[in-house]
């Protein structure tokens, strides 16, 4: 099913709206900005104090627990300290600040997390958001004013950390930018609660040392999984990786085959008081820890739906294109609830049009017509044999979804060169899985094209 927005034609003066961002993430710093320029009155509550979600590194993760149980996070960010850039520098920036390399910071093609934060904090800097957040806070309930009010106004209540102090205020709209890389998903597996080993969720993993001399049982084939297998091997006696699918890309076949230390095993089918690790194949091993990058659950412990908007085996919704609740749109959005894909500028194609719509500037179909989109696309999911939980893994589609975000409002379709750019780097990854990010030279040709566009040329210094 094609739905079309609709965007005036004629001159509209904006309505300026009074807005609540949740998160001073990535997708929180542009929906703050997007929503700034449509003239609305923005004000961030972010929890930590600085900006960046995931990308602020938090290395003290000794008081959280280990498979991350708790109802509220002591830690937010699953960064580990050698984690660095899966995608080009060049394709991960915003429309109009390239992230650049800049003297005396780290200059590679694929930088580690810490260049990325000093990225967002440039960003913040230059474009004057840092004077709309307020840091230290957390966010404990949102929810309708009245629940007969089509203006569908919202009370928030927040927490100053340090103070304790409890501020309610009630805004025109809420835009939920939280992330969904902080509460660990776990498996259900056989013995999980009996076995007397460590087990560990990869969100609190942050370096290797902890684990020298062990055994250690790494699930989940994904990214982290492999990434931080390869990093162990370097002080672990043995690392066991367990995928779903023993049919893995050649870039992991050449790491395993390099290291010696490192094993390929199936799913596990039970774990055992002995501290035995028993594999679907009857083999089995004795490990000391199991370290589950397993993913991450999407949560929103603060948001009073009333039903409209639930997260059921991973599935936020209904959600029309994966943003807007119908019943509660405009007023109530998400940013960045997909997954596998570029971010930065997924998010700020999402933000450009809730800010227009809030604005007043485009409108959304009908409450039918946006359940009918939904229930089709639900459908569609399941003919294809998609599990619930994977609803919003777009990969491929993700060009798809930046390009009709950007007809809603009438900005520009997603570059060329980032397109191809974006899928040349994953199919180098799936092939090098150690050595890709190093690979590229400045001649590539595909680099050549890229940095002839006149977006390179934009300002990027505060």
């Amino acid at each position: 099913m094609v739905l079309e927005t609709t965007k005036s034609e004629e001159p509209i003066m904006s309505q300026s709206k009074t807005v609540c961002v949740i998160g001073a993430g990535p997708s929180g710093l542009v929906s703050a900005r997007e929503l700034k320029k449509e003239g609305h009155k923005v004000v961030v509550m972010e929890q930590n104090d600085d900006v960046g979600g995931q990308w602020l590194y938090q290395p003290n993760v000794e008081e959280e627990d280990s498979l991350g149980k708790t109802k509220i996070l002591k830690v937010h960010s699953s960064i580990y300290s050698s984690l660095r850039l899966i995608s080009p520098r060049e394709i991960m920036g915003f429309s109009d600040f390239p992230f650049t390399v800049k003297e005396g910071r780290d200059t590679r093609r694929f930088p580690g997390h810490e260049e990325l934060w000093l990225y967002l904090k440039d960003f913040c800097e230059v474009f004057g958001l840092r004077e709309m957040i307020r840091f230290n806070v957390r966010v404990e309930f949102v929810g309708m004013v009245n629940d007969d009010d089509i203006t569908k106004r919202w009370r928030v209540k927040s927490v100053e950390k340090k103070s304790g102090e409890v501020i309610e205020e009630v805004f025109d709209a809420v835009v939920v930018a939280t992330g969904h890389y902080s509460y660990p998903r776990l498996p259900s597996i056989k013995g999980m609660d009996l076995w007397k080993g460590k087990q560990v969720h990869s969100h609190v993993y942050r370096v290797p040392d902890p684990f020298r001399d062990e055994v250690v049982v790494v699930v989940g084939g994904f990214i982290s999984g492999p990434d931080i297998s390869i990093e162990l091997v370097k002080v672990a006696k043995e690392v066991h990786l367990s995928v779903k699918s023993l049919d893995v890309s050649p870039g992991l076949s050449k790491a395993i085959t390099k290291h010696q230390s490192l094993h390929l095993q199936p799913q596990i089918e039970s774990l055992e008081e002995d501290g035995r690790v028993i594999f679907v194949d009857g083999s089995c091993i004795v490990a000391d820890t199991i370290l589950y990058c397993t993913g991450y659950r999407y949560k929103f412990p603060f948001l009073e739906s009333r039903g409209r908007v639930e997260v059921d085996d991973n599935r936020v919704g209904p959600l029309f294109e994966h943003t807007f609740s119908p019943s509660l749109s405009p007023s109530l959005s998400f940013v960045g609830i997909p997954q596998k894909l570029i971010g930065f500028p997924f998010f700020e194609s999402q933000a450009k049009w809730i800010a227009m719509l809030l604005s007043g500037k485009t409108s959304l179909p009908s409450y039918d017509e946006m359940m009918q989109s939904v229930a089709e696309f639900y459908r569609t999911k399941e003919a294809n044999g998609v599990p619930k939980r994977n609803t919003h893994d777009i990969g491929r589609d993700f060009f798809n979804y930046c390009d009709k975000y950007a007809d809603y409002t009438g900005y520009p379709h997603l570059e060329e060169w980032r397109k191809k750019l974006c899928v040349t780097t994953i199919l180098i990854s799936l092939d090098n899985l150690e050595t890709y990010r190093d690979s590229w030279d400045d001649d590539h040709e595909l680099l050549q094209e890229a940095l002839q566009d006149p977006y390179f040329a934009q300002r990027t210094t505060p």
